[in-house]
């Protein structure tokens, strides 16, 4: 279909409002644990499945959105996602025990897996490519804020109330979405649509959980034998080489692979991808850093890593703006390494650091890790013809919910690599992991500076 010529902003904000509530959900739980096992009489450490559960699930999900999206039509599959999602936390928040917590997460997982790659593709298919940088901008935030405020939110909640308003805060969020959803989502769907590779979707599926499954142990595996741990990653590797082989075989792949041929959003999604889960690394190390490493309270520690969320959401009214001044290729060059800078820089940081100087580059951090991911996000986009649009949608999807769990496992594991360097004082060991994330940064901007000058410039003319 010919894309219409003027953003609709309300279409943008409900699907952001969607991903917001799905990211949220992915990692506010980890703070509300302990409240959750000593009502459920279980462990805090067994919560953990609970969260690994719903990850699983989001990620084996969401190769299958493209095809249902033109099966069914966007209205009716978003319908349906935040429908399940909505009623699986309140289910959730009902549960008596935790496998019951556990199966309801499952389910909420599945609906989450859903609701943003078709919400976002119903946004790709009703923008056209001028206005595509303004409609990115909007879906961009959740990713950078939901990970930020989680554990500060979820304190909060068990504190004041009790660990169910964790779920039932997302059945008014949820309503008002499904109305606005029914009112504003078009109902177009593909005439034709390709037949569903069934084969495709449990390789895919399956090579996502086991992946999933492997990055959540690596994050554990102070606490595990290491031969599990080994097992899953060699179980990964072969079903990713066989997923694969299939994927390129097969007339009608679950996700087409066919997108990662178009310069621009091979590098958005490859170098683009270590990019990513440079970033989602530090929401994860800084906290361990300031309460572990320079012995500062939880609260101080979300105090001060909400200034991360705070330079985000500054420099977002003008992030278009310096794109369309100076193009993708000078901002990301500009993010990349500046950011890598900044993440060099909180390795050397000191429990005697002025409290001021950790503030502010948290704040510095979150400028260029916001402009960083909208440059990624919009430009992945720039050449993509209409008719790609599905699969590319679903395979970044897919791409970027990888990089996200990957990140905080390369993290743990960096964290863990620095313990064993520089055992004492604490601090030290996050100077290894601060600095082997910096080192990372320079893949992507090496493929970004080989990138052509223009890349991108459609979406920059208005």
């Amino acid at each position: 279909m010919t894309a219409r010529s003027r953003l609709n902003r309300p279409l943008a904000l409900l699907v952001a409002g969607t991903f917001f509530m799905e990211i949220l959900d992915g990692t506010i739980l980890s703070t509300a644990a302990p409240a959750i096992a000593a009502d459920l009489g279980v462990e805090p450490v067994d919560v953990n499945t609970a969260m690994t559960g719903y990850l699983i699930a989001l990620a084996a999900g969401i190769p299958v959105s493209g095809w249902l999206t033109d099966r069914f039509g966007g209205r009716r599959i978003l319908t349906v996602a935040i429908a399940v999602f909505t009623l699986a936390s309140i289910a959730c928040a009902l549960s008596p025990n935790l496998p019951t917590l556990v199966v309801m997460r499952i389910v909420q997982g599945f609906g989450g897996a859903l609701m943003v790659p078709v919400g976002r593709l119903v946004v790709l298919r009703e923008t056209s490519k001028a206005d595509l940088l303004d409609a990115i901008a909007y879906l961009t935030w959740p990713a950078l804020l939901a990970p930020v405020i989680a554990p500060t939110l979820g304190g909060w909640i068990v504190t004041i109330a009790s660990w169910h308003w964790i779920f039932l805060i997302n059945v008014p969020l949820g309503a008002l979405a499904l109305i606005v959803t029914v009112r504003i989502v078009p109902t177009t769907r593909d005439h034709d649509p390709r037949p569903l590779d069934w084969l495709g979707f449990v390789l895919c599926g399956g090579t996502l959980a086991v992946t999933m499954i492997f990055l959540e142990l690596v994050q554990l595996a102070g606490g595990l034998d290491w031969p599990v741990v080994l097992v899953a990653g060699v179980g990964s590797a072969v079903l990713i080489v066989v997923t694969g082989w299939w994927l390129r075989r097969t007339p009608h792949p679950i996700l087409q692979l066919g997108a990662l041929r178009i310069r621009t959003f091979a590098v958005s999604n490859l170098g683009g991808g270590v990019y990513r889960m440079v970033i989602n690394a530090v929401p994860f190390l800084v906290p361990l850093l300031l309460q572990v490493g320079f012995g500062l309270s939880p609260v101080t520690s979300g105090n001060l890593l909400l200034l991360l969320f705070l330079g985000n959401m500054a420099i977002k009214p003008a992030t278009s703006p310096l794109i369309r001044r100076f193009g993708f290729r000078p901002v990301l060059i500009c993010c990349i390494a500046a950011g890598a800078l900044v993440i060099a820089a909180l390795g050397l940081l000191q429990p005697t650091t002025p409290l001021p100087v950790v503030g502010g580059l948290l704040l510095i951090s979150g400028v260029f890790r916001s402009v960083g991911f909208s440059s990624y996000n919009s430009l992945q986009y720039a050449d993509v013809p209409a008719d790609a649009m599905t699969g590319a949608n679903t395979l970044s999807a897919t791409m970027q919910q990888l990089a996200s769990g990957l990140g905080i496992a390369i993290g743990a594991m960096l964290l863990r690599l620095g313990e064993q360097v520089s055992p004492s004082p604490p601090s030290e060991a996050y100077a290894w992991a601060f600095g082997g994330l910096a080192v990372l940064m320079v893949l992507p901007l090496i493929q970004v500076w080989r990138l052509q000058a223009g890349a991108g410039d459609e979406l920059r003319r208005r």
